[in-house]
């Protein structure tokens, strides 16, 4: 696959993942902190080429989650009325105290809206009415399980 279409691929899927390309999102930070990217990279705790990658679609997703965690982090301290103002010494403070955060990654706090993930991600395996019945068969015992599958199984825009 020619290098051009790797990376309009990688950015679809990041945009399936992540809501956007990262390169988008990455650009916003680098703005409102007043940082470079590198700094930024540190800051998230990723390499800077990895950073570069990733905002240019030549990688499709940022494998460690805690660095996915940093990231959502920093987009949050944007609306804060500290760094909103844009006085450099709450910037600054807000980029350290993301960078010496060790966020805990689990199951309930993944900062990815993986139902939608895995509908899409259904959709793409399984027949609607394949689905369906699925969802018929482990309601009684599974309902939570059945609901997905019947949102996945529902109509596609």
């Amino acid at each position: 696959m020619e290098d051009h279409k790797i990376v309009q691929r990688n950015i679809a899927l990041q945009r399936e993942w992540y809501g956007e390309p990262l390169g988008d999102r990455v650009r916003r930070l680098v703005v409102a902190f007043d940082t470079s990217q590198a700094n930024l990279a540190d800051v998230l705790g990723i390499s800077a080429p990895m950073l570069s990658q990733v905002m240019s679609g030549r990688r499709a997703k940022i494998g460690n989650p805690a660095v996915l965690a940093r990231l959502i982090m920093l987009e949050r301290k944007i609306l804060t009325p500290e760094v909103a103002s844009g006085a450099k010494e709450h910037l600054q403070k807000a980029l350290e105290d993301v960078r010496v955060s060790k966020p805990a990654v689990t199951r309930d706090s993944l900062p990815v809206d993986v139902g939608r993930s895995a509908i899409m991600a259904l959709r793409r395996l399984i027949a609607a009415d394949d689905l369906t019945q699925a969802a018929d068969l482990l309601d009684p015992r599974f309902p939570e399980l059945a609901d997905l599958l019947r949102r996945a199984g529902r109509h596609r825009v």
